[in-house]
């Protein structure tokens, strides 16, 4: 993943920081609340990080993971 993929660390990210009752669903909406983006454009994101095996069953993958600490990181900064 580039430095351009903010949206992507975003998602990634509050994937990681979810709660264990939320769903990826749940997430989504969170973040369109926001006003990041729409609803459609989320799963379109979402289904890049299912597709690059960033998410998989709902959470992060052990990529993922380290891609969200280190999304965690950037933002820390």
């Amino acid at each position: 993943m580039n430095e351009e993929n903010v949206v992507e660390r975003v998602c990634l990210l509050a994937v990681m920081k979810k709660e264990p009752e939320e769903t990826l669903l749940d997430i989504q909406k969170m973040l369109v609340e926001t006003g990041m983006f729409e609803m459609k454009e989320c799963k379109q994101v979402f289904k890049i990080l299912r597709d690059e095996q960033y998410i998989s069953n709902e959470s992060l993958t052990m990529k993922g993971v380290m891609e969200a600490k280190l999304a965690e990181e950037m933002f820390k900064q």
